[in-house]
């Protein structure tokens, strides 16, 4: 009997990566060297999920001024680059799951609202071996919920909407597979909970990647 999904869309932090203490210090980096107050771990993972600039935004509130923004982006771009896995490294039981799903022929992409010059790297570095399409935010690519970055995804893996799934660990990833049409399942193991992801109205919610395998008869 043919299964219901053979293609996943994956986010990136906080789903396949944990890379909350390398965002960290890069963000602090940044708004040290810019001359504003640092955070703890625990802020910066609240301000994750919408990509670079609204997580320079919400660090440096109050200040709202775009020059402020601007500079400190720079800064954050810059530092991140170089630093991007000090201390990043994939959850307990990805590579398994990615193993098993590349060995069962299941199509895999990553859509992340990172900037595309991390994501490509990251990726290439860390599952290079069993994930080919790798897409971030660009010029031509705007930020999740838009569902573009899914749907080039899609496109790029030659699947069909019905039968793929779109996991990641915030409200915004359940957003941004609704609106591209695709399955949407939650991880309970990133930067939210969750109530979080129950209440974006994902079709599943995992607390392990031990649970994925099953949703593909696996």
């Amino acid at each position: 009997m043919q299964t219901r999904f053979d293609t996943i869309i994956f986010d990136l932090d906080g789903t396949l990566l944990n890379t909350l203490d390398d965002l960290a210090d890069s963000i602090n980096a940044a708004l040290e060297r810019c001359g504003y107050p640092t955070h703890t771990t625990a802020e910066v993972r609240r301000f994750i999920g919408n990509g670079a600039k609204l997580l320079v935004r919400r660090a440096l509130a109050p200040v709202d001024e775009e020059q402020a923004v601007k500079t400190v982006l720079a800064a954050f771009n810059e530092i991140y680059g170089k630093n991007m896995k000090n201390k990043t490294a994939p959850y307990d039981g990805i590579i398994d799951v990615l193993k098993l799903f590349k060995q069962s022929g299941i199509k895999m992409a990553v859509v992340s609202n990172k900037p595309h010059f991390a994501v490509v790297p990251l990726i290439k570095d860390y599952f290079g071996q069993y994930i080919g399409t790798a897409i971030g935010v660009d010029e031509n690519t705007p930020e999740k919920p838009d569902p573009a970055g899914a749907l080039k995804a899609l496109a790029a893996l030659g699947s069909e909407k019905e039968r793929t799934v779109y996991m990641g660990d915030s409200n915004v990833d359940i957003f941004t597979a609704k609106n591209a049409g695709l399955f949407a399942l939650g991880c309970s193991w990133g930067f939210r909970d969750r109530d979080e992801l129950i209440s974006a109205g994902a079709d599943a919610v995992i607390d392990s990647p031990a649970d994925l395998p099953r949703l593909f008869g696996l």
